[in-house]
């Protein structure tokens, strides 16, 4: 038990509130929608249900992420946190189809609703906590990222960044920006519907979330897919083949391989050293290489191997960038 707890501990933050509050968010949609009947407010309950379920999973998938190596196990557990996901999508793609099916009876069969003022303080205590949980998300993914910027910075900057945040932080991220808007599209839809008789704007509401809530299973599906099955990191490959370039008594690179797995990178790299050091004296390089390496962001385990050199080139980097092209190394071009 304590082990478990301890791994908990290690969960993905972000996950975790997210999940909270939108558990709370879900509760008071829900008494809304009994007492009312609002079939937008139907919708928004659902997508919070949806992303409660989804974040709690996550949360969990992100501890047991953390799992050290075992002898039956010796890859790890990153994974675990993409097959979690997966899993958890399945939820939310259901939800989405009830809140479409329920607001297209709503527009062939409108009827009005009552609760004007339930519906609507629910929904906008609904779009504030929403927007708190995006905006430290936000923050987040700037932090990931390695930036320090306050201010409206986590609202506009961490768009950019989105793609070096960590599996859990991104589908909070992109859950509570949609679940954000949704709320803001379903308090318009009730004014619609309460002071200009547009019934079925409510009715159209929940389906714009229904559809904004597939959209978000269809990016996590992706994301997740590919972590699974174990996706290169291209960005982390070159830079981690410069590092190792850098290095004196590297004289060529063979292969170099950085796989994502979860929130952890896997390094195998491939080196040509002179053929006339010693034993220890390559183990030496290794340890030197070693530190190097580990001590990159999100890099969990290193297997480098050595070769005699050959006189021959062979490493080619993948992508250069702008800074890759100033980058003073020894790879070939």
């Amino acid at each position: 038990m304590s082990d478990l707890l301890k791994l908990l501990k290690g969960g993905n933050k972000p996950s975790l509130l997210a999940a909270i509050v939108n558990t709370v968010i879900a509760g008071l949609k829900a008494g809304a929608f009994f007492l009312t009947g609002n079939v937008a407010m139907f919708a928004e309950m659902l997508h919070s249900l949806g992303d409660a379920a989804n974040q709690f999973f996550v949360y969990i998938g992100s501890a047991l992420s953390k799992k050290a190596p075992t002898p039956k196990y010796p890859n790890g557990f990153g994974r675990v946190v993409n097959l979690v996901c997966l899993g958890a999508v399945i939820v939310v793609a259901i939800m989405s189809y009830e809140a479409i099916i329920g607001g297209w009876h709503h527009i062939m069969n409108p009827v009005a609703s009552g609760g004007l003022i339930i519906n609507l303080s629910v929904l906008g205590i609904g779009i504030v906590l929403e927007f708190v949980v995006f905006y430290k998300a936000g923050k987040e993914v700037l932090h990931e990222a390695g930036i320090n910027q306050g201010g409206f910075a986590p609202l506009t900057t961490s768009f950019r960044h989105l793609n070096r945040a960590k599996p859990p932080t991104k589908l909070v991220f992109m859950e509570d920006l949609v679940a954000t808007c949704g709320g803001i599209l379903a308090f318009v839809a009730v004014l619609l519907a309460h002071f200009l008789g547009l019934l079925a704007a409510e009715g159209i509401a929940s389906i714009l979330i229904g559809m904004m809530m597939f959209y978000v299973v269809g990016k996590v599906f992706l994301e997740n897919a590919r972590g699974a099955i174990g996706e290169t990191d291209e960005e982390m490959l070159n830079h981690i083949a410069h590092l190792v370039a850098e290095d004196p008594d590297v004289r060529d690179i063979q292969r170099v391989e950085v796989i994502k797995e979860g929130e952890f990178l896997h390094v195998e790299v491939v080196v040509e050293v002179n053929p006339n050091h010693t034993v220890a004296y390559v183990d030496d390089v290794r340890d030197r290489l070693m530190a190097i390496i580990l001590n990159q962001k999100g890099v969990q385990d290193v297997i480098i191997s050595f070769d005699e050199d050959d006189g021959i080139l062979t490493w080619q980097r993948s992508n250069p960038t702008e800074k890759d092209q100033q980058f003073n190394s020894k790879l070939p071009e």
